[in-house]
Order: structure tokens, then sequence, then C-alpha cells
């Protein structure tokens, strides 16, 4: 009857004792996503450091290389160039969502065909009510979590620099994340899709993931590219979130209808990825 009501029952230790297969069943069913977003947040515990290294560590390396040390003769010697800040304020948002996108590229690419091929971590949760699509849906929420917190760390490091004018510029953790996940949907789709490892990853990595780093306005203005480059700017995730940072952070000059094309673009890219990521986890999982 206590299983029936979902009263939580105890053993004589005051230690709560496990639910019955029906309450069991019933929660798996409403809080699948959330229970397999769990399971990889505590997966992540046991590689922390590198987490922090790499998510955190590497953007501060670009911050005080290219922003710092590079700032200073940038500064010097073409004052105005980037409007009426500095350098350094210029390049944070750049960084700020060029780190989400690395991040997402790295969650969303080994770890998919390591659930599906490698390691099969989804397929235990399949054994259980939690679904297909909860079971992509989990993965995505986890890297989002992880984005959304790498990001907030590292705006509060480089505020500490008085690299962040505004305080509009704590939305900017809001679309890092999204921006984040617009580039790294669709690739938790196309990593769904992989049968056979030929090195596609590493093939992203070099082809895609850098030229987007490189090409979407980082530590230029996009408009100084050629125009046959630019192209890769608009199409790049990176570019319309650096451009929104940019706005929030120091209110850099922009039309309000192109900064809801940014959020359409990214808000539409993300949907769009995870529509077919679900898709593709059904056929796999369920076929």
């Amino acid at each position: 009857m206590n299983e029936q009501r979902g009263v939580a029952r105890r053993l004589g230790n005051g230690v709560p004792a496990a639910h019955g297969p029906a309450t069991s069943a019933a929660k798996a069913r409403a809080l699948g996503t959330w229970f397999v977003a769990e399971q990889y947040l505590r997966g992540m515990r046991g590689y922390l450091d590198v987490i922090i290294a790499y998510s955190i560590g590497n953007p501060l390396m670009y911050l005080f290389a290219m922003g710092v040390g590079l700032a200073t003769l940038v500064d010097a010697n073409s004052p105005g160039a980037f409007g009426s800040v500095g350098y350094l304020v210029f390049i944070v948002p750049a960084l700020l969502a060029s780190a989400a996108v690395m991040t997402a590229a790295e969650e969303f690419s080994y770890p998919v065909s390591s659930g599906f091929k490698w390691r099969r971590t989804y397929y235990g949760p399949l054994a259980s009510p939690i679904s297909s699509a909860q079971i992509c849906q989990g993965h995505a929420l986890a890297v989002t979590l992880r984005i959304f917190v790498q990001s907030a760390v590292y705006l509060g490091i480089v505020a500490a620099f008085g690299a962040v004018p505004s305080g509009w510029a704590v939305l900017s953790v809001f679309t890092a994340t999204l921006t984040g996940m617009a580039f790294g949907l669709p690739l938790m789709a196309y990593a769904a899709s992989i049968t056979e490892d030929r090195g596609q990853f590493a093939m992203v990595q070099r082809f895609v993931v850098m030229p987007l780093f490189l090409f979407s306005g980082t530590f230029f203005p996009l408009q100084t590219l050629p125009v046959f480059l630019r192209w890769i700017g608009w199409i790049s995730p990176i570019w319309h979130g650096t451009s929104l940072g940019r706005v929030l952070s120091y209110s850099m000059s922009e039309p309000l209808w192109l900064s809801a094309v940014h959020v359409l673009f990214l808000v539409l890219t993300a949907g769009a990825g995870l529509i077919m990521a679900r898709r593709i986890y059904s056929r796999r999982l369920e076929g």
C-alpha cells in the first residue's frame, strides 16, 4: 500500500528502503531524463581535474596569450580598432563561446560512440522503463549543465580581470551555453549515426571545429575577412554566440533584428539537432 501511495519506507536504522518495482518503474518513466543526466554527471566526477584543465585552463591560456599579451600590442598600435573597447574586452565573449563549442565537440563525439559501441552504456538504462529518447535527452542535459557551469566560472574569472564592463554580461553564460548546444546537438546526431570509427571525429575537429574557431570573428571582426570567407562565420554558432556575448558584455553596436537572428539561429539549430538525435537514438536502440 505504501508503495502504491509513493510513501517512502524506512529500514530500522533510518535508511530509506529501496522502492518497489512498480514505484521504480513509474519514477523511471517520469524522470528518466534526469536519471540519465545524473549518471553522466556522476561519471564526470571521475575526470573532474581533466574537465577543469580543459574547460577553463584552455581558454585562460588563450586569454593570457591573445587577450593580455597581444592586447598590449594591438591597443598600442591600433587604438580604436575594436570600437570603444580594448582588445581584451573584445576577445573575451569569443573565447567564452568558443570554449562552450569545444566542450560540446568533446562530449558529443566519442562519448556518444562509446554509449552505442565501445562501452555500450546506453543499453543498461534501456533495460529499464527509461526510453531511448530519455537516454538521448539525459546525455544532452548533463552536457548542457557542464557547459553552463564552466561558462559561469570562466566569466567570473575574466570579470576579475576587468574584462567584463557590463552587468548584462551575466546573460552571456546562457548564450554561450546555447551556442555550445547549437553546435553539439547536430554533432550528437551525427555521432549517433556512426557505426564504424574511421577517424570521423578527428576530421570534425580539424575541418569543422578549427575553421569555425578561426573564422567566426573570434580574434578580429568578421567584416574584416575577405567576402569569400565570411560565410563560414554566418553559418557558425560561434559567430552568432560571440556577437550576442559582445552585445551583452560591452553593448557592441548591432541592430536589434540581427541580435534576434542570432538567437533564432542558435535555437533552431539546437532544436533541429535534438530532434535528429532523438530519432537516430530511437532507431538504433529500439530497431
